[in-house]
Protein backbone atom coordinates (compact mmCIF):
# COMPACT_ATOMS: atom_id res chain seq x y z
CA UNK A 1 0.00 0.00 0.00
CA UNK A 2 1.52 3.55 -0.98
CA UNK A 3 2.54 5.65 1.95
CA UNK A 4 3.40 9.15 2.64
CA UNK A 5 6.85 8.61 4.61
CA UNK A 6 9.01 11.60 6.06
CA UNK A 7 12.26 10.90 6.76
CA UNK A 8 14.53 12.85 9.37
CA UNK A 9 18.15 12.93 9.64
CA UNK A 10 20.11 14.42 12.17
CA UNK A 11 23.50 15.84 12.07
CA UNK A 12 25.33 13.71 13.75
CA UNK A 13 24.03 11.02 11.35
CA UNK A 14 25.30 13.47 8.00
CA UNK A 15 28.33 14.32 9.27
CA UNK A 16 31.90 13.18 9.75
CA UNK A 17 33.66 14.38 12.80
CA UNK A 18 35.14 16.99 10.98
CA UNK A 19 32.15 18.38 10.71
CA UNK A 20 32.37 17.80 6.87
CA UNK A 21 29.02 16.08 5.33
CA UNK A 22 29.18 12.58 4.84
CA UNK A 23 29.25 11.87 1.20
CA UNK A 24 28.84 8.24 1.41
CA UNK A 25 26.05 8.50 4.21
CA UNK A 26 24.23 11.42 1.96
CA UNK A 27 24.27 8.42 -1.18
CA UNK A 28 22.77 5.88 0.42
CA UNK A 29 20.35 7.90 2.13
CA UNK A 30 18.87 8.91 -1.31
CA UNK A 31 19.63 5.41 -2.49
CA UNK A 32 16.82 4.45 0.08
CA UNK A 33 14.62 6.91 -1.06
CA UNK A 34 14.68 6.04 -4.66
CA UNK A 35 13.52 2.59 -3.76
CA UNK A 36 11.00 3.62 -1.40
CA UNK A 37 9.83 5.73 -4.23
CA UNK A 38 10.00 2.56 -6.66
CA UNK A 39 7.54 0.99 -4.01
CA UNK A 40 4.98 3.72 -4.89
CA UNK A 41 5.54 5.98 -1.52
CA UNK A 42 5.93 9.33 -1.44
CA UNK A 43 8.67 10.64 0.42
CA UNK A 44 9.79 14.16 2.54
CA UNK A 45 13.17 14.66 3.88
CA UNK A 46 13.50 17.03 7.45
CA UNK A 47 17.52 17.10 6.72
CA UNK A 48 19.52 18.86 9.46
CA UNK A 49 23.46 19.32 8.38
CA UNK A 50 23.89 22.69 7.21
CA UNK A 51 25.38 24.32 10.14
CA UNK A 52 27.50 21.74 10.64
CA UNK A 53 28.78 21.93 6.71
CA UNK A 54 29.05 25.60 7.08
CA UNK A 55 31.44 25.14 10.00
CA UNK A 56 33.70 22.46 8.20
CA UNK A 57 34.06 25.20 4.97
CA UNK A 58 34.75 28.57 6.92
CA UNK A 59 36.15 29.83 9.94
CA UNK A 60 34.50 33.04 11.60
CA UNK A 61 36.07 35.42 13.64
CA UNK A 62 35.54 34.86 17.21
CA UNK A 63 33.83 38.69 18.03
CA UNK A 64 30.43 37.26 16.03
CA UNK A 65 27.63 36.84 18.26
CA UNK A 66 26.55 33.52 18.61
CA UNK A 67 22.89 33.57 16.56
CA UNK A 68 24.89 35.45 13.35
CA UNK A 69 27.91 32.59 13.43
CA UNK A 70 24.80 30.54 12.98
CA UNK A 71 22.97 32.13 10.45
CA UNK A 72 26.63 32.39 8.49
CA UNK A 73 27.58 28.84 8.69
CA UNK A 74 23.91 28.13 7.63
CA UNK A 75 24.07 30.45 4.87
CA UNK A 76 27.44 28.84 3.40
CA UNK A 77 26.77 25.33 4.19
CA UNK A 78 23.06 25.03 3.17
CA UNK A 79 24.43 25.41 -0.76
CA UNK A 80 26.81 22.86 -0.28
CA UNK A 81 24.38 20.12 1.41
CA UNK A 82 21.97 20.88 -1.01
CA UNK A 83 24.29 20.30 -3.96
CA UNK A 84 25.52 16.81 -2.50
CA UNK A 85 21.97 15.90 -2.20
CA UNK A 86 21.17 17.37 -5.93
CA UNK A 87 23.89 15.17 -7.26
CA UNK A 88 22.95 12.07 -5.96
CA UNK A 89 19.44 12.74 -7.00
CA UNK A 90 20.30 13.18 -10.15
CA UNK A 91 22.51 10.29 -10.22
CA UNK A 92 19.36 8.33 -9.78
CA UNK A 93 17.14 9.94 -12.42
CA UNK A 94 15.44 11.59 -9.78
CA UNK A 95 15.15 15.78 -8.78
CA UNK A 96 14.49 16.99 -5.16
CA UNK A 97 13.46 20.44 -3.81
CA UNK A 98 15.22 22.62 -1.22
CA UNK A 99 12.17 24.15 1.08
CA UNK A 100 12.95 26.63 3.94
CA UNK A 101 11.34 27.31 6.86
CA UNK A 102 10.99 29.08 9.86
CA UNK A 103 8.75 28.37 12.64
CA UNK A 104 7.08 31.68 12.54
CA UNK A 105 5.27 30.04 9.12
CA UNK A 106 3.30 28.30 11.27
CA UNK A 107 1.35 30.76 12.90
CA UNK A 108 -1.03 31.84 10.83
CA UNK A 109 -3.84 29.12 8.62
CA UNK A 110 -2.17 31.42 6.27
CA UNK A 111 0.95 30.42 6.19
CA UNK A 112 0.05 26.54 7.09
CA UNK A 113 -2.17 26.41 3.73
CA UNK A 114 0.80 27.78 1.57
CA UNK A 115 3.64 25.36 3.50
CA UNK A 116 0.96 22.41 2.41
CA UNK A 117 -0.23 23.45 -0.51
CA UNK A 118 3.63 23.90 -2.16
CA UNK A 119 5.21 20.50 -0.17
CA UNK A 120 1.77 18.24 -1.87
CA UNK A 121 2.37 19.85 -5.40
CA UNK A 122 6.11 18.79 -5.47
CA UNK A 123 5.10 15.23 -4.38
CA UNK A 124 2.24 15.36 -7.36
CA UNK A 125 5.25 16.43 -9.37
CA UNK A 126 7.41 13.34 -8.25
CA UNK A 127 9.73 15.68 -6.63
CA UNK A 128 11.19 15.36 -2.88
CA UNK A 129 11.37 17.96 -0.65
CA UNK A 130 14.36 18.52 1.12
CA UNK A 131 12.47 20.46 4.25
CA UNK A 132 15.06 22.56 6.74
CA UNK A 133 14.72 25.49 9.30
CA UNK A 134 15.81 28.48 7.87
CA UNK A 135 18.63 29.16 9.96
CA UNK A 136 19.76 32.42 7.61
CA UNK A 137 16.93 34.19 9.55
CA UNK A 138 15.40 32.35 12.53
CA UNK A 139 16.65 34.12 15.71
CA UNK A 140 16.66 32.59 19.28
CA UNK A 141 13.20 32.82 20.33
CA UNK A 142 11.46 31.97 17.10
CA UNK A 143 13.55 29.05 16.33
CA UNK A 144 12.20 25.47 16.66
CA UNK A 145 13.71 23.42 19.54
CA UNK A 146 15.54 21.28 16.88
CA UNK A 147 14.40 19.49 13.62
CA UNK A 148 12.50 16.56 15.43
CA UNK A 149 9.95 19.32 16.25
CA UNK A 150 9.82 20.83 12.98
CA UNK A 151 9.59 17.27 11.04
CA UNK A 152 6.83 16.48 13.77
CA UNK A 153 4.93 19.63 12.68
CA UNK A 154 5.72 18.72 8.93
CA UNK A 155 4.68 15.03 9.66
CA UNK A 156 0.95 15.98 10.92
CA UNK A 157 1.03 18.78 8.48
CA UNK A 158 1.32 16.34 5.19
CA UNK A 159 -1.12 14.28 6.70
CA UNK A 160 2.22 11.63 6.72
CA UNK A 161 1.41 8.10 7.65
CA UNK A 162 4.95 6.65 8.88
CA UNK A 163 7.57 9.30 10.57
CA UNK A 164 11.46 7.74 10.65
CA UNK A 165 13.95 9.63 12.67
CA UNK A 166 17.17 8.87 12.08
CA UNK A 167 19.80 9.55 14.48
CA UNK A 168 23.28 8.02 15.97
CA UNK A 169 21.56 5.43 17.99
CA UNK A 170 19.60 2.24 17.49
CA UNK A 171 16.52 3.51 19.40
CA UNK A 172 15.14 3.89 22.74
CA UNK A 173 16.50 2.28 25.99
CA UNK A 174 15.29 1.24 29.06
CA UNK A 175 18.27 2.96 30.56
CA UNK A 176 21.35 5.01 29.06
CA UNK A 177 23.00 2.74 26.12
CA UNK A 178 25.93 2.20 28.23
CA UNK A 179 24.99 0.66 31.42
CA UNK A 180 24.43 -2.80 31.92
CA UNK A 181 20.77 -3.94 31.90
CA UNK A 182 19.84 -1.64 29.23
CA UNK A 183 17.77 -3.08 26.43
CA UNK A 184 16.39 -1.72 23.86
CA UNK A 185 12.50 -0.97 23.91
CA UNK A 186 11.31 -2.01 20.21
CA UNK A 187 7.60 -1.24 20.87
CA UNK A 188 7.15 2.27 23.34
CA UNK A 189 3.58 1.34 23.70
CA UNK A 190 3.85 -1.95 25.39
CA UNK A 191 6.87 -0.93 27.68
CA UNK A 192 6.91 0.74 30.64
CA UNK A 193 10.09 3.18 31.43
CA UNK A 194 10.67 6.40 32.86
CA UNK A 195 12.00 8.40 30.38
CA UNK A 196 13.62 11.19 31.95
CA UNK A 197 15.60 8.74 33.69
CA UNK A 198 16.39 6.16 30.72
CA UNK A 199 17.23 8.80 28.37
CA UNK A 200 20.77 11.07 28.34
CA UNK A 201 20.11 14.67 27.99
CA UNK A 202 23.47 14.48 26.00
CA UNK A 203 23.08 16.03 22.71
CA UNK A 204 25.37 15.39 19.48
CA UNK A 205 28.25 17.20 18.96
CA UNK A 206 26.46 19.00 15.70
CA UNK A 207 22.50 19.01 16.45
CA UNK A 208 20.43 21.00 18.77
CA UNK A 209 18.05 17.78 19.92
CA UNK A 210 19.00 15.51 22.59
CA UNK A 211 17.30 11.94 22.81
CA UNK A 212 14.24 13.02 25.14
CA UNK A 213 13.48 15.62 22.67
CA UNK A 214 13.36 12.36 20.07
CA UNK A 215 11.25 10.63 22.29
CA UNK A 216 8.79 13.59 22.92
CA UNK A 217 8.59 14.28 19.12
CA UNK A 218 7.52 10.46 18.75
CA UNK A 219 4.75 10.49 21.69
CA UNK A 220 3.06 13.48 20.70
CA UNK A 221 2.86 12.82 16.86
CA UNK A 222 1.81 9.44 17.61
CA UNK A 223 -0.92 10.61 19.34
CA UNK A 224 -2.05 13.05 15.96
CA UNK A 225 -1.80 9.92 14.15
CA UNK A 226 1.36 9.25 12.49
CA UNK A 227 3.44 5.81 13.28
CA UNK A 228 7.09 7.02 14.43
CA UNK A 229 9.98 5.04 14.29
CA UNK A 230 13.37 6.22 16.03
CA UNK A 231 16.60 4.16 14.52
CA UNK A 232 20.27 4.37 13.75
CA UNK A 233 20.57 6.02 10.57
CA UNK A 234 23.92 4.76 10.25
CA UNK A 235 22.74 0.95 9.37
CA UNK A 236 22.38 -0.08 5.83
CA UNK A 237 19.05 0.04 4.37
CA UNK A 238 17.28 1.42 7.70
CA UNK A 239 14.50 2.94 6.12
CA UNK A 240 13.18 -0.48 4.88
CA UNK A 241 13.81 -2.06 8.06
CA UNK A 242 11.81 0.53 10.33
CA UNK A 243 9.33 0.32 7.89
CA UNK A 244 9.13 -3.45 8.57
CA UNK A 245 9.17 -2.89 12.43
CA UNK A 246 12.57 -4.79 12.54
CA UNK A 247 14.74 -2.74 14.03
CA UNK A 248 14.11 0.08 16.37
CA UNK A 249 11.66 1.75 18.61
CA UNK A 250 8.47 2.02 17.37
CA UNK A 251 5.69 4.33 18.46
CA UNK A 252 1.91 3.14 16.96
CA UNK A 253 0.22 5.70 15.59
CA UNK A 254 -3.39 6.34 17.78
CA UNK A 255 -6.97 6.58 16.49
CA UNK A 256 -6.63 10.50 15.59
CA UNK A 257 -5.30 9.71 11.94
CA UNK A 258 -8.89 11.02 10.49
CA UNK A 259 -8.55 14.47 12.99
CA UNK A 260 -9.26 17.64 10.71
CA UNK A 261 -6.79 19.43 9.14
CA UNK A 262 -7.65 22.84 10.71
CA UNK A 263 -7.57 21.02 14.19
CA UNK A 264 -3.97 19.96 13.20
CA UNK A 265 -2.91 23.60 12.44
CA UNK A 266 -4.55 24.33 15.76
CA UNK A 267 -2.48 21.88 17.77
CA UNK A 268 1.01 22.64 15.81
CA UNK A 269 0.25 26.82 16.72
CA UNK A 270 0.03 25.96 20.47
CA UNK A 271 3.52 27.68 21.05
CA UNK A 272 1.95 30.92 19.07
CA UNK A 273 -0.79 31.25 21.78
CA UNK A 274 -2.01 34.81 21.77
CA UNK A 275 -3.84 34.99 25.08
CA UNK A 276 -5.37 32.51 27.59
CA UNK A 277 -9.11 31.97 28.99
CA UNK A 278 -9.60 29.92 32.15
CA UNK A 279 -12.62 28.26 32.49
CA UNK A 280 -14.68 26.59 35.24
CA UNK A 281 -15.40 23.07 35.97
CA UNK A 282 -18.67 22.92 34.42
CA UNK A 283 -17.28 24.57 31.30
CA UNK A 284 -14.31 21.56 31.29
CA UNK A 285 -16.64 18.99 31.84
CA UNK A 286 -18.85 20.05 28.54
CA UNK A 287 -15.49 20.04 26.89
CA UNK A 288 -14.57 16.63 27.56
CA UNK A 289 -17.48 14.76 27.26
CA UNK A 290 -18.57 12.82 24.28
CA UNK A 291 -20.47 15.37 22.99
CA UNK A 292 -19.35 17.58 20.54
CA UNK A 293 -19.32 21.32 22.61
CA UNK A 294 -17.70 24.47 22.10
CA UNK A 295 -16.63 26.69 24.25
CA UNK A 296 -19.31 29.21 25.77
CA UNK A 297 -18.62 32.83 27.51
CA UNK A 298 -20.60 31.71 30.75
CA UNK A 299 -18.11 29.32 31.67
CA UNK A 300 -15.13 31.32 31.65
CA UNK A 301 -14.04 33.11 34.75
CA UNK A 302 -10.71 34.94 33.50
CA UNK A 303 -9.17 36.40 30.00
CA UNK A 304 -5.81 37.06 29.90
CA UNK A 305 -4.08 38.98 27.24
CA UNK A 306 -5.22 41.20 24.08
CA UNK A 307 -5.93 38.49 21.61
CA UNK A 308 -8.40 39.34 18.61
CA UNK A 309 -10.64 37.38 16.16
CA UNK A 310 -8.64 34.43 14.61
CA UNK A 311 -5.52 34.04 17.27
CA UNK A 312 -4.75 31.11 18.63
CA UNK A 313 -5.74 30.82 22.99
CA UNK A 314 -4.67 28.88 25.15
CA UNK A 315 -7.41 27.10 27.41
CA UNK A 316 -6.82 26.57 31.45
CA UNK A 317 -8.94 25.21 34.37
CA UNK A 318 -9.27 26.60 37.51
CA UNK A 319 -5.75 24.65 38.46
CA UNK A 320 -4.21 27.33 36.04
CA UNK A 321 -3.32 23.93 33.80
CA UNK A 322 -3.39 24.21 29.75
CA UNK A 323 -6.46 21.95 28.95
CA UNK A 324 -6.47 22.65 25.40
CA UNK A 325 -5.72 25.41 22.39
CA UNK A 326 -8.76 26.98 20.03
CA UNK A 327 -9.15 29.91 17.32
CA UNK A 328 -11.11 33.00 18.85
CA UNK A 329 -14.34 33.53 17.34
CA UNK A 330 -14.04 36.95 18.79
CA UNK A 331 -11.44 39.54 20.19
CA UNK A 332 -10.47 39.49 24.02
CA UNK A 333 -12.20 42.75 24.32
CA UNK A 334 -15.57 41.19 23.20
CA UNK A 335 -14.92 38.21 25.64
CA UNK A 336 -14.85 39.86 28.44
CA UNK A 337 -17.91 41.94 27.94
CA UNK A 338 -19.15 38.31 27.53
CA UNK A 339 -17.66 36.69 30.31
CA UNK A 340 -19.99 34.56 32.27
CA UNK A 341 -23.03 35.63 30.50
CA UNK A 342 -25.73 33.04 29.06
CA UNK A 343 -26.85 33.44 25.63
CA UNK A 344 -23.80 34.64 24.31
CA UNK A 345 -21.60 33.50 21.05
CA UNK A 346 -19.57 30.63 21.56
CA UNK A 347 -15.75 32.27 22.08
CA UNK A 348 -14.20 29.23 20.33
CA UNK A 349 -16.06 26.98 18.41
CA UNK A 350 -15.95 22.63 18.35
CA UNK A 351 -14.50 22.43 14.96
CA UNK A 352 -11.18 25.18 15.99
CA UNK A 353 -10.75 23.77 19.39
CA UNK A 354 -8.38 20.99 20.05
CA UNK A 355 -7.89 19.27 23.82
CA UNK A 356 -4.64 18.04 25.72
Amino acid sequence: MSKTILIKIGSNVLTLSSGAPDEKRIEHIVEQIATLKKQGHQVILVSSGAVAAGRALTTLPSSLDTISKRQVLAAVGQISLMHLYAHYFNKLGLVCAQVLITKESFSTREHYLNMTNCVEAMLKCDITPIINENDVVSVTELMFTDNDELSGLVATMTNADELLILSNVDGIFTDHPTKPGAKLIRDFENEEVNLVEAITEEKSEFGRGGMLSKANTAINIANLGVHVSIGNGATPHITTKLLNREQGTFFKAKHEKNKSAIKKWITNSETFSKGKVTIDQGALKALLNSFANSLLPVGIVKIEGDFKKGDIITIANEDGNEVGFGRASYSAEKARKFKNKKQQPALVHYNYLTLK
